[in-house]
């Protein structure tokens, strides 16, 4: 039997921790590695037009598994061009290990050609980056990297000299067992104890979730029936919590609806629940606060709190909820709910205007349309921007669909390349790219990638000729727009050219039978919808002082418009409200 080299045995060891895919552009520093893995039965090399896109795919693909990815890069501009979409899989935690190939190891810190030091360039994104200097040290020091990705659920980093990645294995090969699960975490008696004692004391609590939630949908149920609390919920939060959720009073936040801003501060008691939710000008300062969180380093940073919990949110409400009193009074609960509907019908007025004959097409009625006609199971990858809106008002979720984006790193271009990867882990489960024309301009050259590896992902182009947040950002604060219109191709004939389906849409009657004609299609497809750019309204009470970046905090509801069929769930939770 031939003797190893240490890029062979890297990916024997990166297959063993569950790697099925390597995401990357291939370069000579890179070339022993890719070999290998074009030599390996267990994983497959999946060749981007763009390694920044080989990142968020590998995220996404870690989002919508739960296990280890990975991606690539040759030295110098190859790997670097990896940092934007590792930034956003460490921000949303997802484990990704990142190879970033290096000049050979004789010339470092000689200024050699395409030289940097991916080592360091990547520690601000990562929790673990280090260089292999030597064969003999590989394999622990890969171990090490998949241990804290899996573990502390983000990136590593490993950089490898291309020299060294051809030379032998050492005798021996390191073999060692793989965590490649994480475990629950239960709190402290003490902990729960002081959590028990300020539930029992609190005559009004709110309960307020994000992406921690995950798997705890039955507990908060139950403890929200227990408590007769209302649930609001963060964007990260809304697929986990909003449906089958009788609870339910909505979104706070830049994007935020319905009432869960006055939940969050008419309450007694505000109980955190696996949210790093970012806007603290959302969050209450003349209420007790509770916060539950698996990592400590998220606990109190986003607000005054009065009790620290570190455990997952499951396993600490099933600890919790056999210890709590049952509240009597759904009054609170039953106002909430009140204000929840009411909010929904207001703000859906503005969107129901013969909106079905609006042109140019209105982009709630496409989100609308797209939400109604999608599958059940369907993955939505979604741009930062605008596209986020028509997600978090208009996507509906309900146990088994995905809603995937950039909501804590924020980038541009994420939805197309993440869709890619999602759709590499099931080509049988619908995958949508909820695309903006800025976004999906930036990094167009992966629609090639759908083609070359007939991927059939759908991207949904909302196309307004212009990166609409920015435009609203600007008007919020007092400026005239500037340097935000796009001069657009018809981008269905370029899908077209590119050998996919592809179609433009300008009418809304021809809306819906565009995107079922799209999923109908077996391979890539694109439709590009024609929107209105002028579709939003901004209230009166935005003051320039509360823009910062992306946040316009302090307002309760930012964009006017539709909410979709959430106001049919919250009429629908109203029947269950008692009657005076």
């Amino acid at each position: 039997m031939a003797k190893q080299n240490v890029a062979e045995q890297f990916v024997d060891i990166l297959t063993r921790a569950g790697v099925r895919r390597m995401y990357g552009v291939v370069g000579d520093s890179l070339n022993p590695v890719v070999d290998a893995v074009r030599r390996h039965k267990g994983i497959d090399w999946v060749h981007v037009r763009h390694e920044e896109a080989a990142a968020f795919a590998a995220g996404a693909e870690a989002q919508v598994t739960g296990q280890l990815t990975a991606c690539a890069g040759s030295c110098g501009p190859g790997n670097l061009h990896l940092i934007n979409g590792l930034y956003d899989a460490h921000r949303s935690m997802a484990p990704v290990l990142a190879l970033a190939s290096h000049i050979p190891s004789s010339e470092i810190g000689l200024g050699f050609f395409q030289e940097t030091h991916p080592d360091r360039l990547f520690r601000d994104c990562s929790h673990y980056s280090e260089m292999i200097s030597s064969p003999a040290q590989m394999p622990r020091l890969l171990n090490t990297a998949v241990q804290h990705a899996v573990g502390r659920s983000g990136v590593s980093v490993v950089t490898l000299p291309g020299d060294i990645a051809d030379e032998p294995a050492p005798e021996g090969a390191y073999d060692t067992a793989l965590v490649t699960s994480r475990p629950s975490v239960r709190p402290g008696d003490a902990e729960l104890d002081a959590l028990v004692e300020m539930i029992d004391k609190a005559d009004k609590v709110t309960l307020f979730c994000g992406a921690g939630c995950k798997s705890a949908h039955n507990e908060v149920m139950q403890l929200a029936e227990l408590l007769k609390s209302p649930v609001g919920h963060a964007l990260r939060g809304k697929e986990w919590i909003q449906y089958d959720n009788p609870y339910d009073v909505g979104m706070s936040g830049l994007l935020g609806y319905g009432a869960a801003y006055e939940a969050t501060h008419e309450c007694d008691l505000l109980i955190l629940l696996g949210t790093d939710f970012p806007y603290n000008a959302f969050l209450p300062d003349d209420v007790q606060i509770a916060q539950v969180d698996v990592r400590p380093e998220h606990l109190g940073r986003r607000s005054r709190l009065d009790l620290a919990v570190w455990g997952d949110v499951k396993e600490t409400l099933r600890c919790l909820i056999p210890r709590v009193k049952a509240k009597k009074s759904r009054r609170f609960l039953d106002k909430m709910l009140k204000k929840h509907a009411d909010a929904l019908e207001g703000v859906v007025r503005a969107y129901t205007r013969k909106v079905d004959k609006h042109v140019p097409i209105h982009p709630e009625y496409v989100a609308a349309v797209l939400d109604e006609l999608a599958d059940d199971d369907a993955v939505f990858t979604v741009d930062t921007g605008m596209c986020n809106v028509w997600a978090a008002r208009y996507i509906t979720p309900n146990g088994r669909r995905r809603v995937i984006g950039s909501f804590s790193h924020g980038s541009m271009a994420n939805a197309l390349p993440m869709a890619i990867g999602a759709q590499f882990t099931d080509r049988r489960r619908q995958v949508v790219s909820m695309s903006g024309d800025g976004g999906f301009a930036m990094l167009m050259g992966e629609f090639l990638t759908l083609v070359q590896y007939d991927l059939p992902v759908k991207v949904v182009l909302f196309n307004n000729s212009s990166l609409g947040m920015v435009e609203l950002e600007m008007l919020v604060a007092g400026l005239p727009s500037h340097g935000t219109a796009n001069t657009n191709p018809d981008f269905a004939a370029v899908a077209e050219a590119c050998g996919a389906f592809g179609v433009r849409v300008e009418r809304p009657k021809d809306l819906a039978g565009a995107l079922k004609a799209a999923f109908r299609h077996k391979g890539p497809a694109l439709v590009d919808v024609v929107t209105d750019p002028n579709a939003l309204s901004i209230p009166p009470k935005i003051k320039k002082e509360m823009v910062t970046g992306f946040a316009l905090s302090a307002s309760k509801v930012v964009l006017d418009g539709g909410v979709g069929r959430m106001l049919q769930m919250a009429r629908s939770n109203l029947r269950n409200v008692p009657r005076p």
